[in-house]
């Protein structure tokens, strides 16, 4: 059998990102998402493009429904919360750690729902690409599955026409089809979730988080959704400038940095 070395497989290219992960969470085997990321036997998976096209995006609300058995909107906005968390963070942390971003293609991502512990699992094929600068090792090695980008500015439309233009805006389009919920509400919790996730990574990423927050949320054209406000002890707080309506559910829940005052 012929070894695979560091790097030749999308779990060493994906390294900086499981690091962090374990940095920020102590593992990263973590609940909804498939073990180092990457999905070994995609037997019993389906790709996200099952949601995008709508074919398994009513068992996906359903699922939701029963999770929190609130209203359909409140649901689904719930459940794209989670989800749009998990699948950005990877990229997020990607490009912050390492300038590497793995390329989020629906047909790449993969998704189950046998564990009822969480709303659903994903992970990555092992196909999944991922772009770098010109300066880093795999883009010396001629590889099937990293794309070199010329620039970081290049970089970052990768990021985005992956992310956003691929992904999340056509699942976006594929909820509002099923249920009403506005874009603006979806999105925020995108870029909420993108900057809850930097500011819990801080310590394991170079740079500051403020600076790397400001270019995602610019990339993707999410900057006007969050604010970054001081805390009790000064440091960077998000506050969401729209809903995620967990205040509308059975069991009311306002999020920390919810637009929604409470007396």
């Amino acid at each position: 059998m012929t070894a695979v070395l560091p790097g030749q497989d999308l779990a060493g290219r994906l390294a900086p990102v499981t690091a962090t992960l374990r940095a920020m969470f102590g593992t990263d085997a973590l609940p909804g998402l498939a073990p180092g990321l990457v999905v070994t036997d995609d037997i019993g998976w389906s790709p996200a493009t099952t949601l995008v096209e709508r074919t398994r995006m009513p068992e996906f609300l359903r699922a939701a429904a029963r999770r929190w058995g609130g209203t359909p909107h409140a649901c689904a906005a719930l459940a794209w919360k989670s989800y749009s968390y998990w699948t950005a963070l990877p990229v997020a942390l990607g490009w912050a750690s390492a300038r590497r971003v793995p390329l989020l293609d629906p047909a790449d991502v993969l998704i189950h729902f046998e564990d009822h512990r969480q709303l659903l699992t994903m992970g990555l094929r092992r196909s999944t690409s991922v772009a770098v600068l010109p300066g880093d090792p795999l883009a010396l090695t001629g590889q099937p599955g990293v794309r070199v980008a010329a620039d970081e500015a290049e970089l970052l439309g990768l990021l985005r026409a992956s992310l956003l233009d691929a992904h999340l805006a056509p699942m976006i389009t594929a909820i509002q089809a099923e249920v009403r919920v506005g874009a603006r509400t979806l999105l925020g919790s995108v870029a909420s979730g993108i900057a809850h996730g930097i500011l819990r990574a801080a310590d394991a990423l170079p740079g500051p988080s403020v600076t790397t927050i400001d270019t995602l949320l610019g990339t993707l054209d999410l900057a006007d959704l969050v604010e970054l406000v001081p805390g009790r002890s000064g440091e960077p707080t998000v506050q969401r400038r729209t809903c995620c309506l967990a205040f509308t559910l059975p069991s009311p829940k306002v999020c920390q940095g919810c637009c929604v005052r409470t007396a």
